[in-house]
């Protein structure tokens, strides 16, 4: 479960990236077409990764459910760190992407 956490918020800040508005807020400019893109795949295939590691930790009966919980844990603390702490949130994503080998690895 703390992969997919890991990996739903570091999907969340990529699709939070790709807009214009908080990209400009926390990096200083506006983002590229390209480099929009990019954020956006990036981040909808890090929520996809996620919910595969959800539903093969505990089944898809389970998987679906602590999905979605972690889908909301993680949402709630981006919206609540974005307005009050926006350096904060580009650490815990870079932390949290460095994160996710070593919690792929523990649960081997």
């Amino acid at each position: 479960m703390l992969l997919a956490l890991l990996l739903c918020f570091s999907g969340f800040t990529g699709l939070c990236l790709s807009l214009d508005r908080h990209h400009g807020e926390l990096l200083g400019h506006k983002p590229t077409t390209r480099r929009q893109q990019g954020l956006r795949l990036g981040g909808w295939l890090l929520l996809g990764l996620s919910l595969a590691a959800a539903v093969q930790g505990t089944g898809w009966s389970l998987g679906l459910v602590q999905w979605c919980a972690v889908l909301m844990c993680s949402a709630l603390l981006l919206v609540l760190l974005l307005p009050y702490r926006p350096r904060l949130v580009l650490s815990m994503a870079g932390a949290s992407l460095l994160a996710c080998p070593l919690a792929a690895l523990a649960r081997f």
